[in-house]
């Protein structure tokens, strides 16, 4: 009776810590996520005070809405399949082999994920549109092509499956592995039926995070595909910027926010069928020097896969960007021009730092609350629910959420239209469920037992984190601060109507640069991606030493 009654009391007070850590997430996510959405959807389908109901069934109705919902899934689908394809054998590499060079290459591999979508547009028109490297060198466009889409979403996403998978794969025992092996076991079968049942969780949410930006990809349809190609974002931006007709991008943004929401429900229920506790080790006693032929040849692979589909366009950029000689480009970025900026362009680089550290803070916090209410696979239905919640910035349209900030947030107690913590607020939006995908499939690879044998000692919840949880999952947290920074400095969709003039962010100010006519603002741009670039890697580089002093990893 008493160990029936110590049981009840210990759920109880777990139950009332995880409610407590939900509630600073669910108020953020309510008030600066929930609240403007709904602002400006609410105004869309009102039209002179009145409701239109009818308006979303006149909306799905037309032929080249349906033509935009079949082709934004579809080839989010594609792409998502392909970003798994190549970069799962780069998340083995960078996870199990160590070699020369590794943090470095660890690093140029998220350079892309940071960069503007507008950017990386332009990178693959610059090189397989007309007059681009593969037109001089073969004669091969790919631009106004689907395929542009498909290889600029993998270039895009790459750093998101080797980061989310590798980080959970460098933990991992090899010796469950190793003894599988030893029982009989071929090498493929051991994998098949030790590890990859392990990775499932890490999988499926690198997948799921691929599917989403790709499914609200906005920059590089909009530059690679033309007028034939436009996704859901694509559509809701030009009824929203081009045609005035808030109505239907009102209905676009329900229909998005509709689809992501099953995609999440899916997702959590998959996800939670499969997940088992595993047994977590330094990442130090995983990484070895590659023995034999096969594993040689599967690291130049890899190695080849990073140099032509992400160094290449990057090369791509810095080239454009020198073309002025003695460097006119970066020069003319210290030089107010009086039309496109109220300051320097260079001034943006200063604020996209203040701006991506603040987002990161907020996104950690938030996150890290929110991924410590989330460990204990045998959380309710409103728990479970709030866990797919936390993904949907990821798939409600960038425009709406920032049309939406201007709308809600402009009067006490929530004016804050001319504050400086509304960009980071809207960037944290993004990193929030990067901290929690990154972290929550290494908070529950812990064994409960852990936890509940501190509980017995007598230590609180909150000591029980701190001394079982954290050091635990203290590489997985520096991992989610890395992809919150990446996430606030490459931000464009909502920023760009909230950043003032007189405080432009590096994004911001490319899509600035390239919207004018001229081979100057042109260069400026690419200059300025160039420095994004460069800003990203040096920041990318000193999380990895961090990891390393941390990890002891090489």
């Amino acid at each position: 009776m008493d160990l029936a009654r110590t049981e009840v009391t210990r759920r109880r007070t777990g139950n009332a810590a995880r409610l407590g850590l939900m509630a600073v997430p669910v108020a953020f996510f309510a008030v600066f996520f929930a609240y403007p959405v709904a602002a400006i959807v609410a105004r869309g389908l009102r039209a002179d005070g009145a409701w239109h109901p009818g308006r979303i069934g006149q909306v799905l109705a037309q032929s080249d809405v349906r033509h935009v919902l079949w082709f934004t899934t579809w080839q989010a689908l594609v792409s998502t399949a392909l970003t798994l394809l190549v970069a799962l054998p780069g998340a083995y590499v960078f996870a199990r082999f160590a070699f020369p060079g590794r943090q470095l290459l660890r690093a140029v591999v998220t350079v892309p994920f940071v960069l503007p979508t507008v950017v990386v547009g332009t990178a693959f028109l610059a090189l397989a549109g007309r007059g681009g490297l593969l037109d001089e060198l073969w004669g091969l466009r790919l631009d106004t092509t689907v395929w542009a889409i498909l290889l600029a979403h993998v270039f895009f996403n790459y750093a998101v499956v080797v980061r989310t998978v590798g980080g959970l794969w460098a933990q991992l025992d090899p010796r469950q592995e190793e003894a599988a092996r030893m029982l009989g076991a071929s090498r493929l079968a051991a994998w098949r039926t030790v590890t990859l049942p392990a990775l499932a969780p890490a999988v499926a949410a690198a997948a799921l995070m691929v599917f989403l930006f790709t499914f609200t990809s906005f920059g590089v349809v909009q530059i690679l595909g033309g007028p034939a190609f436009s996704t859901l974002e694509v559509e809701i931006y030009r009824q929203t910027s081009e045609i005035f007709d808030l109505s239907t991008a009102a209905v676009l943004t329900l229909v998005q926010f509709a689809a992501v929401g099953s995609i999440l429900a899916l997702h959590a229920w998959t996800v939670r069928r499969r997940e088992t506790a595993l047994r977590l080790v330094d990442a130090s006693v995983t990484a070895r020097r590659p023995r034999g032929a096969g594993q040689w040849t599967l690291l130049a692979g890899v190695l080849g896969t990073v140099a032509v589909l992400l160094v290449l366009p990057l090369a791509v950029l810095v080239e454009r960007s020198l073309d002025a000689p003695g460097l006119g480009y970066y020069r003319a970025l210290t030089r107010q021009d009086g039309g496109t900026f109220l300051v320097p362009p260079i001034a943006a680089v200063g604020n996209s730092l203040v701006y991506a550290v603040a987002a990161t803070a907020i996104a950690v916090l938030i996150g890290g609350l929110a991924a410590a209410a989330l460990t204990r696979r045998d959380a309710g239905r409103f728990v479970r629910g709030f866990d797919a919640l936390l993904m949907l910035p990821l798939g409600v349209s960038a425009v709406t959420v920032g049309f939406g900030f201007l709308i809600a947030l402009d009067e006490p107690p929530l004016d804050l239209r001319s504050s400086w913590i509304l960009v980071p607020l809207a960037q944290a939006l993004v990193g929030v469920p990067f901290v929690v995908r990154t972290m929550l499939p290494v908070l529950r690879a812990v064994d409960q037992r852990l936890r509940e044998a501190a509980a017995v000692l007598g230590a609180s919840p909150w000591r029980v984190w701190r001394e079982v949880d954290l050091p635990l999952v203290g590489r997985a947290l520096l991992v989610a601060a890395g992809f919150a920074f990446a996430v606030s400095l490459g931000e464009f969709g909502a920023t760009v109507f909230l950043a003032r003039p007189d405080s432009p962010t590096l994004p911001v100010a490319v899509a600035r640069l390239l919207g004018r006519p001229g081979d100057l603002n042109y260069g400026q741009a690419m200059a300025l991606s160039t420095i994004l670039m460069v800003v990203c890697a040096v920041a990318l580089l000193v999380l990895e030493r961090l990891r390393t002093d941390r990890t002891g990893e090489f």
